[in-house]
């Protein structure tokens, strides 16, 4: 990336910087797009990242959640794009289905009364309602990696037209879960050069590094601030019940998703209890305290260091001099008594260069000391709310459906040849209510073992670019057969 310029202590812009651009100097397209959603004025969002796209250059834009990003990439799109072409000529890449409906209802919005036609792909429905988008001519498509990926793999949908690509909450598009699909998605790009851009409230270092994957020469424009570029802990606390406590936890450990983290608890025996019940809840966890015995103890720390483990619950005490490079979370199931503990803790993840999560669980009464504890050490640290039954069933849902059509993906024609014999039995199972049972213990089964599953090692990079796979097994040499030769029928 590109030399940056602090323009203030707010804002970090490229060092060829670009002057801000008002509503009325707006192409008239653009303009009569702010004038159905009701902009009197530009949010500065739109004011400083525009200019960028009419110029044609790849940009990675930073700015919070709810700040206008949407319309700061969709005006841009609305003037770029020709409607008398019948193809697509946008496409924007979005990590959930809620945001896919988000963005296509603002685009709508924006575009209403124009020939700019659109299409919303997401997986979890049917695809006929997406097939008719793409035969009526969409020329902006907006959709997640998964589900955009099966229609170039079908070809009912094609890229050869692409000018413009952008990648929305791109912190989440090139985690590890997309980044596979994504690298696949790469290879239906035209080769010629084409805008891109992305847009995200963070960009963690692994992020960036990736970043020159899909853009060209890119160069960061940030609103929210050299330090939550810089910073590379995201520290975040929800406010639990004091009741029933694992629950919540577990709750938290959904939403998130932590690829790994270690889970600090006051006490042994807090330590041993939320082991069990993490257990117990299907996760790959262990425990590690000071009433270990040592052949356990050094059971677990061996997982720990081999990267094996997911979830390591652990005291204080019990966790010194346990350093693991990759960690992603540091979970405080409970606020340590001491406030400099929760450095200690917290900086335990984001290590050479990598980002990281610190989550606190706390009581209503236990927020004011985790907020001084900001204060002192200058954290910006941010509340979110425990998430319900409605929103934990849709995060769930829609992993399991971007899973299965992962793996449907990957089967040849003979599998889909072989799979076809149960195709009556789902339909009826789907039509039976007593036998809703059966189909969510298949889908609770692989999500468990899928998900939930202990980290697959070991991990190495392939010489292909950035993509990870496992290490091939050892072949061992296969026992002869002694009747080889003699009376086997073997053919070779």
């Amino acid at each position: 990336m590109d030399e940056l310029n602090k323009t203030d202590e707010k804002d970090i812009q490229p060092e060829d910087v670009l002057p801000e651009i008002s509503l009325e100097e707006l192409t008239p397209e653009m303009r009569a797009a702010c004038d159905r959603a009701g902009w009197g004025t530009l949010v500065p969002v739109q004011a400083k990242s525009i200019p960028y796209f009419l110029a044609g250059r790849d940009m990675m834009v930073q700015s919070r959640t709810g700040s206008g990003k949407t319309g700061a990439y969709i005006l841009p799109i609305i003037q770029k794009i020709n409607a008398q072409q019948n193809f697509a000529q946008a496409l924007v890449l979005v990590p959930t289905r809620e945001l896919a409906l988000q963005v296509s209802r603002e685009a709508e919005m924006l575009t209403q009364g124009t020939d700019i036609r659109i299409a919303v792909v997401y997986g979890g429905v049917g695809y006929n309602a997406q097939l008719e988008a793409f035969r009526g001519g969409a020329q902006l498509v907006i959709g997640t990696p998964g589900r955009i990926l099966d229609h170039l793999l079908k070809n009912t949908l094609s890229l050869d037209h692409l000018k413009i690509l952008i990648f929305d909450e791109a912190d989440r598009m090139l985690s590890m879960g997309f980044y596979p699909d994504m690298v696949k998605i790469r290879k239906y790009i035209p080769s010629n050069k084409i805008l891109s851009s992305m847009f995200s409230a963070t960009f963690p270092p692994q992020v960036i590094r990736l970043s020159d994957q899909f853009l060209h020469q890119s160069k960061l424009l940030s609103l929210s601030g050299n330090q939550v570029h810089i910073a590379e802990i995201e520290h975040i606390y929800y406010v639990v019940p004091g009741m029933r406590k694992e629950r919540s936890l577990v709750r938290i450990i959904e939403i998130e998703n932590p690829s790994s983290a270690i889970i600090f608890c006051n006490t042994k025996d807090t330590v041993h209890y939320l082991s069990v019940v993490l257990k117990r809840f299907g996760y790959d966890a262990d425990e590690l305290s000071s009433d270990l015995a040592q052949s356990m103890r050094e059971k677990v720390m061996g997982r720990v260091r081999r990267g094996a483990l997911r979830f390591l619950v652990a005291t204080d005490v019990a966790a010194r001099g346990i350093d693991i490079p990759d960690l992603s979370h540091v979970i405080q199931y409970e606020p340590p008594e001491d406030p400099e503990a929760y450095i200690h803790r917290a900086g335990r993840t984001g290590r050479m260069g990598s980002s990281g999560v610190a989550i606190s669980l706390v009581a209503e009464m236990e927020k004011f000391k985790l907020q001084s504890i900001a204060n002192f050490y200058n954290i910006n640290m941010e509340e979110r709310p425990l998430p319900d039954d409605e929103e934990l069933e849709r995060i769930v849902a829609e992993r399991i459906t971007a899973l299965l059509e992962a793996k449907l993906r990957a089967r040849d024609n003979l599998e889909i040849e072989r799979m076809q014999r149960f195709v009556p039995l789902a339909r009826n199972l789907t039509q039976a209510e007593d036998e809703l049972a059966l189909i969510a213990m298949l889908l609770d089964d692989y999500y468990q073992q899928t998900l939930h599953a202990p980290p697959a090692q070991p991990i190495v990079e392939t010489d292909q670019g950035h993509g990870f796979t496992q290490k091939p097994p050892v072949k061992r040499p296969r026992p002869r057969n002694k009747n080889r030769g003699k009376n086997s029928d073997h053919r070779s």
